[in-house]
């Protein structure tokens, strides 16, 4: 995989992820915000959708309300496949209508929830609401590997297209706190998070993203190389950041599986609280739907995931330090 990126231009890389992604311009609705939801084979359709229906929901949750579902995420990840018939049924029950197509759906709703599991699914998904000029919340893996997310940017910028993509860790509330300067400035961060993984996808991409995207909510953009070692049992990947910060991530399949880190800052050595689960996430998708204004500048995301493909480049040359930028495309 990192051959076939060493190949393109590095300028088209950095272009993307200068690149004002901001694209949305329209008045969103006053009245209330159609919800569609795309993949059916995820906890996350019916956790978002009873959110986001729910009769005591308040301020931009109550302003959101999901009416249409179509139900095809994977067919070949079995735990997956396995649970579309049950998810789809539960959202049957919730008054949610369930289409026989994309295209149907999208003629019934105003916004996005794209959840298939799959991240191999999601450039030609993306791509068909982008092309009906609806803003998507992408669910993660935002894609199955790094080419496909940089596809997935490139046809946001063709149709001038809305998306944001995140894991559910990012709005825990000790890491925006940790974001946003209240611990003092962050001078490392050392990230963990269960990590299982599905050979269709880029190893990491697949669950260690969660742990991933707490080390970057915390150490925020600039890393510029990683090494990655790993065993049958955990995966240990030390970022360095361009003005000298370490950042590490250690994903877990043996032992206590948790969710957390450890933040080191100039005034004390903080440990990150308890998960805070889905409903922080599903607040800003609420707000996001409403305002039209993306909360996650895209380049932090491309990054993200040019970190985890730079681990897998680390780990498949025997732990060896590698790049962000050796394996971003080329012309």
């Amino acid at each position: 995989m990192t051959r076939i990126f060493a190949k393109l231009s590095l300028g088209l890389a950095f272009t993307l992820i200068a690149a004002n992604c901001t694209c949305w311009a329209a008045e969103p609705p006053a009245e209330t915000i159609r919800v569609g939801i795309i993949g059916l084979d995820t906890s996350h359709a019916p956790a978002f959708t009873k959110a986001m229906n729910a009769d005591d929901a308040t301020g931009d949750l109550a302003a959101c309300r999901v009416v249409a579902a179509y139900p095809h995420g994977s067919a070949t990840i079995e735990t997956s496949v396995s649970r579309i018939p049950k998810y789809t049924a539960e959202l049957r029950d919730l008054g949610v209508k369930i289409t026989e197509s994309i295209d149907e759906l999208l003629d019934q709703v105003d916004c996005v929830l794209l959840e298939t599991n799959d991240g191999r699914l999601h450039l030609e998904q993306a791509e068909q609401v982008f092309a009906a000029g609806k803003p998507v919340f992408i669910d993660k893996p935002l894609a199955a590997d790094l080419r496909d997310v940089l596809a997935i940017e490139q046809a946001a910028q063709k149709y001038q297209a809305s998306y944001f993509s995140s894991s559910s860790l990012r709005y825990s509330k000790t890491t925006q706190a940790a974001r946003a300067g209240q611990y003092g400035r962050v001078t490392g961060c050392a990230a963990f998070s269960p990590c299982a993984l599905e050979p269709t996808h880029v190893d990491l991409f697949w669950y260690g993203i969660h742990g991933v995207e707490t080390l970057f909510t915390v150490m925020g953009p600039g890393c510029e190389s990683v090494t990655h070692v790993s065993t049958d049992d955990y995966e240990l990947v030390t970022g360095k950041w361009s003005d000298g910060r370490i950042g590490t991530f250690r994903g877990l399949r043996s032992g206590k599986r948790d969710y957390g880190a450890t933040i080191y800052t100039d005034k004390s050595i903080q440990l990150l609280g308890k998960y805070d689960g889905y409903a922080p996430l599903v607040q800003q998708i609420a707000t996001y739907f409403v305002t039209r204004v993306e909360p996650i500048d895209r380049a932090e995301t491309i990054e993200i995931y040019a970190f985890m493909q730079a681990a897998a480049a680390s780990q498949s040359a025997g732990g060896n330090p590698v790049k962000l930028a050796d394996v971003m495309p080329r012309k």
